[in-house]
């Protein structure tokens, strides 16, 4: 029975040791500041439950200090509103690819029902929202002279203004993405959520901003350029 025991303890030694090693390995291989690394390996820099990994399959492991979430439970339903263009897109083919968004075929949009109160409750999830169907992704694909196929983690069709600011599922709130620009993004959009939740900027200024040059934004809130392809 003795030495039943002791080597039931010395198994559950082992294996909080295993466990203490693979967590401290996760956080050591994060970049400074992340707070989560999300299902697809990469990482997420919010400084808030809300969202956190939404483009990324959720969130796999929380990392040092992660964000808190309010008691409150999610929202079972959000009422997103209509879809408001920034712009109305000129074209719907021959979308010139690069690091930023085409504004003729691309110039951003938002629901109007999505407004600052709605967005920044403690109860407010993207995932409900998010209504991007493939037939979607492929047209938006087709317009910027690409082929429509799945290209996994080498890019994405991205939220020109992100969910978490309001952004909406329309076809001229999406473009192509590359990696590792999108990575980047996702990051400035954690940031300016912040930054409109705690009434640094409006959310209206957020959206135009983000809609209109994400990398000259990225450099005035982060002091840095953003790494892109």
């Amino acid at each position: 029975m003795r030495r039943t025991a002791r080597l039931a303890i010395l198994f559950v030694l082992v294996a909080l040791a295993l466990a203490l090693a693979g967590g401290s390995g996760a956080r050591g291989d994060a970049p400074p500041g992340a707070t989560a690394r999300c299902n697809d390996a990469t990482y997420s820099f919010s400084q808030t439950r809300s969202g956190t990994c939404s483009h990324h399959g959720g969130v796999a492991q929380w990392l040092g200090h992660a964000p808190t979430s309010a008691a409150a439970a999610p929202v079972a339903s959000t009422s997103v509103g209509a879809t408001v263009r920034l712009l109305s897109p000129t074209r719907t083919s021959g979308c010139a690819l690069g690091a930023l968004p085409d504004r003729r075929c691309s110039p951003g949009a938002y629901y109007n029902g999505l407004t600052t109160s709605v967005i920044c409750a403690a109860g407010f999830r993207t995932g409900p929202i998010r209504n991007v169907p493939v037939s979607e992704k492929h047209e938006v694909e087709a317009a910027y002279g690409m082929r429509p196929a799945a290209y996994g983690s080498t890019l994405e069709i991205d939220h020109i203004v992100s969910l978490e600011l309001g952004g909406s599922n329309d076809v001229a709130n999406l473009f192509p993405e590359r990696a590792p620009g999108y990575h980047a993004k996702d990051k400035l959009e954690n940031r300016m959520h912040d930054m409109v939740c705690s009434g640094q900027i409006s959310l209206t200024a957020a959206q135009h901003q983000i809609a209109a040059d994400w990398k000259a934004l990225y450099r005035r809130v982060f002091g840095i350029t953003p790494k892109i392809r």
